[in-house]
């Protein structure tokens, strides 16, 4: 039986799904928080240590500023409300990616986040900000040149992101694409791939329960026979 030590997911829908009940692309968005929300509380009960989410890549900053805007806002309110019960629940947050651009207020309630829960061990929520991964390699071999380093694919993952972290055994996809939209690239070599018609907001706890089943049971041969 193959152990989940960490589940990756691209949150792909919602602005479709709020559209589709005729009450716009940040409705969606907030409905999507609602089940990230089920999903980690799932993991916890599965004993799931990692799981990251794909939340805003370097390409979103080509979506309107309104949304962006929103985006933010609720990412930044969600961490000023529910802190208390992030730290309760053993939840460790994590950032991937640069938040360098982002606003002060944000900037600030993400450091508050990370340092107190830095401690917790229950489970570990990487959130993708601001992330792509083909800057995070280059990043990667940036860092081994300045430091004269010999580039072996062992250096290449300690300094990525993800460093001190599994990759993850599985990456599930909602919104019907088949594509990884410049994430995790490098992380994902011998994940298993999960791609699902239904959008994010549709994706619930059973759905996650069915590939971690399903995932437990195949043969995973790493190019062995």
């Amino acid at each position: 039986m193959n152990t989940v030590n960490h589940v990756a997911f691209i949150m792909d829908g919602n602005g479709r799904w709020g559209k589709k009940k005729n009450k716009g692309r940040n409705y969606g968005h907030l409905k999507g928080v609602e089940v990230v929300q089920k999903i980690v509380k799932t993991s916890i009960k599965l004993k799931i240590p990692i799981i990251t989410f794909y939340v805003f890549s370097t390409e979103n900053w080509r979506r309107p500023k309104t949304e962006i805007k929103f985006l933010f806002n609720l990412i930044g309110s969600y961490f000023e409300k529910e802190i208390k019960n992030v730290v309760k629940n053993g939840i460790k947050i994590n950032i991937l990616g640069k938040t360098s651009s982002f606003s002060t207020s944000l900037k600030s309630i993400l450091r508050d986040t990370i340092k107190k829960t830095t401690k917790n061990k229950k489970l570990t929520v990487n959130l993708a900000l601001n992330y792509g991964s083909k800057n995070e390699i280059k990043n990667a071999f940036i860092k081994l040149k300045k430091n004269h380093s010999r580039i072996t694919e062992a250096k290449i993952s300690k300094n990525l992101y993800t460093s001190k972290m599994h990759d993850p055994d599985i990456l599930i996809r909602t919104g019907g694409q088949k594509r990884l939209s410049n994430f995790m690239l490098w992380q994902l070599a011998y994940s298993e791939l999960y791609f699902l018609d239904k959008l994010w907001p549709d994706f619930n706890s059973s759905d996650l329960k069915k590939i971690i089943k399903d995932y437990r049971s195949i043969k995973r041969n790493f190019g062995k026979v």
